[in-house]
Parts: C-alpha cells; sequence; structure tokens
C-alpha cells in the first residue's frame, strides 16, 4: 500500500513507480557516500526498500530511503532535497514522513550514516551510539573479488 502526505504543494509518496531514476541517479552519483553508483546499483536498491519521494509542482526533488523489517530494525538512507528547494525545511518534513510511515511504528533500533547532517536528524533522536564499540561495519573494495561460494540448489 502506498501513502502520500501533502503540505504547501509539495508531497512525499510512497509508490516506487512515481520515482524519477534520472533525477536520483543524477544526485546521488555525486553525492558524498555514493560517488559514482552505477543507476543498476540504484534500481536494485530501490526495488529491495521502502522509498519515499519528495514532489514539488515540476517533479521529482528529493528522496529518502529505507531498509527495514518492518518489525524491529530500519536504516534510513540516500536522504537528499535538491539543492534548488533547500532551506524550506522540507529535509525535516521528509524525515517526519518517513518517521510516520505505519509500517515502521514500534521498531527497537533506527540507524543512519551521515558525514554533515546530524542536526537533521537529532530532533527525530537520532544521536551518536552511546556503545560505538558495539557497531561494526564492512565495506567492499572496488578491487575485491565477488565471492566463489555458489547455492547448492
Amino acid at each position: 500500500m502506498n501513502h502520500c502526505w501533502s503540505q504547501d504543494g509539495f508531497e512525499v509518496n510512497t509508490d516506487p513507480a512515481r520515482l524519477d531514476l534520472g533525477v536520483m541517479h543524477d544526485f546521488l552519483r555525486s553525492a558524498y557516500w555514493s560517488v559514482g553508483i552505477p543507476r543498476e546499483t540504484i534500481e536494485r536498491a530501490v526495488a529491495g526498500s521502502m522509498n519515499f519521494g519528495l514532489y514539488g509542482p515540476g517533479g521529482q526533488i528529493g528522496y529518502a530511503r529505507v531498509v527495514s523489517d518492518r518489525a524491529t530494525f530500519a536504516w534510513m538512507c540516500d536522504v537528499f532535497v535538491l539543492e534548488a528547494y533547500r532551506g524550506r525545511g522540507l529535509g525535516r518534513w521528509l524525515i517526519s514522513c518517513v518517521m510516520a510511515h505505519p509500517e515502521l511504528q514500534g521498531l527497537r533500533r533506527w540507524m543512519l550514516a551521515t558525514a554533515d547532517a546530524h542536526g537533521l536528524y537529532r530532533p527525530f533522536g537520532f544521536e551518536i551510539p552511546a556503545e560505538p564499540e558495539r557497531l561494526m561495519a564492512r565495506r567492499k573494495s572496488d578491487t575485491e573479488p565477488p565471492s566463489k561460494l555458489r547455492p547448492v540448489s
């Protein structure tokens, strides 16, 4: 089921069919967290995520993506508002819509990564982890070969 929120001529909609992958790829391929990302990778990410498109009168102007089991955990990522639309509170509103989604209520843990938007996320309860030593991450380098392990069936 798709959800929609409207405010002052703008809309947040969860229908993945409305997403403008061209706008998304143009932004994400130069964003610090996804430099050079192929469009095909964005397409796969969209297919496996909950998507929140932010739309203005001329089309898509922002985006947020959530990866979640919809029971205990959610990872929010790829959040952006095009530069021409920043400074209007649209990023805060987009995050509010994500956090209000009925299928994301009651989760025990939300996570995200940001280099420069801590002030955007703090009002929603995001903070530096109290025990960062309990968190681990794995980053795949571009030179790492793919796994040779294949399923039997």
